[in-house]
């Protein structure tokens, strides 16, 4: 199977499986305790019809949307995710390119492999940066003034890892960052001779924005659910969340807002995005959708802050059915992911490309020449 063969999420998925030892593999595709929420996330798109319209002249489609000001030529964009060195030695690089060319948002996390300043320095497309608020305060803010200084243009606060999920595939495959050989997982990484060169024989894996702070994560190997439960903040509250956008001062975000009552408040304090997100079904299984909680919650903001959909996104007409319920954009990590383990920055265009080819196609298909022509009487619930 090679990169040409992939023409949909399981396709990348598939090459990503064959490419990627077991532990690391299990690492992205893996959820929290029954994996249930996981599933339900792109379920829940099945559980409503698009309703389409004709004769609507779409010769000429727009894509283009904004998300707290940033302009995107797609609605979708590349979510933050961790330690993504790992799936590919291209990591953050190659994926702030692909999102460049594609000129969509692009973010990465506390706990990337490139650094602030690098990413600052090398992509011009928007840039956001995920903020895990850790127990050294010194550290949350010293990441908050490199962002600024390196010209991000918005801010992240992930408020749903107060502690880790109980992600048992890493359990059973020793997960750890960095990578801890085992009896039990070697025989993986020979089978997989071309990853296990490019990781250990490259550059010299680190958490690039810790580093000074923490050896957990760069020198010390950990598992990422114990880092969450021993290095994150787990008093963190709203007062928290309110000085931290006043600090940043810019366009700010809360990752992981699932309750109306929470995204009223976080505009309450500030926030001018909310990303309706369960973290991939990785924190609390049984959880509700992103998808199933998105009309609740751009009903709650009543247009007071720009909502994104996060999590469960494999085709454009799951990105269309929720800019018909009233997101501004929607986002993902594994969609990504997946097509950058398969085969690195390539991949990730690839993946961005057949996106972009989708949503186009699939707009025309519904008589929309614009995003903003999408709505919620383009629905029909089942």
């Amino acid at each position: 199977m090679r990169l040409r063969d992939c023409h949909n999420f399981s396709d990348f998925r598939e090459l990503a499986r064959r490419r990627l030892p077991g532990p690391i593999f299990h690492y992205i595709d893996g959820a929290a305790d029954d994996e249930v929420t996981y599933r339900r996330n792109t379920e829940a798109y099945a559980t409503c019809d698009l309703v389409p319209s004709v004769l609507a002249g779409v010769e000429n489609i727009d894509m283009s949307t904004t998300f707290m000001g940033l302009p995107l030529d797609l609605p979708f964009f590349l979510s933050p995710t961790a330690l993504q060195r790992l799936f590919h030695h291209g990591g953050e690089r190659a994926v702030g390119s692909a999102a460049q060319k594609y000129g969509t948002l692009f973010g990465i996390s506390s706990l990337a492999t490139v650094s602030i300043e690098e990413i600052g320095a090398t992509v011009s497309t928007p840039k956001m940066f995920q903020l895990y608020v850790h127990k050294d305060k010194g550290l949350n803010f010293s990441m908050i003034d490199r962002c600024k200084q390196a010209g991000f243009d918005a801010l992240v606060l992930t408020v749903d890892t107060i502690v880790g999920g109980n992600r048992e595939r890493d359990l059973r495959t020793g997960f750890t960052t960095p990578i801890r050989l085992s009896p039990k997982s070697v025989l993986s990484f020979v089978r997989h001779p071309a990853w296990t060169f490019n990781h250990f024989g490259r550059e010299r894996f680190e958490l690039s924005n810790l580093k000074d702070y923490v050896t957990e994560g760069s020198n010390v190997s950990i598992s990422v659910a114990r880092y969450f439960d021993t290095m994150l903040d787990q008093s963190m509250d709203w007062k928290d969340a309110e000085e931290i956008a006043r600090y940043w001062g810019g366009p700010f975000a809360l990752k992981g807002v699932m309750s109306a009552a929470d995204a009223r408040h976080a505009v309450d304090i500030g926030a001018t995005g909310i990303m309706v997100s369960n973290h991939g079904g990785r924190q609390l299984d049984g959880s509700r959708s992103p998808f199933d909680q998105l009309a609740e919650i751009v009903d709650a903001v009543d247009g007071e802050a720009d909502v994104v959909c996060d999590g469960g996104i494999q085709r454009g007409t799951h990105v269309l059915k929720a800019l018909s319920v009233g997101a501004k954009a929607c986002s993902g990590g594994r969609a990504y992911l997946y097509a950058l383990a398969a085969a690195g920055q390539p991949g990730v265009e690839r993946a961005l490309e057949l996106m972009r080819t989708e949503i186009e196609r699939d707009m025309k298909l519904m008589g929309c020449r614009s995003v903003g022509e999408l709505g919620r009487d383009n629905l029909r619930f089942r």
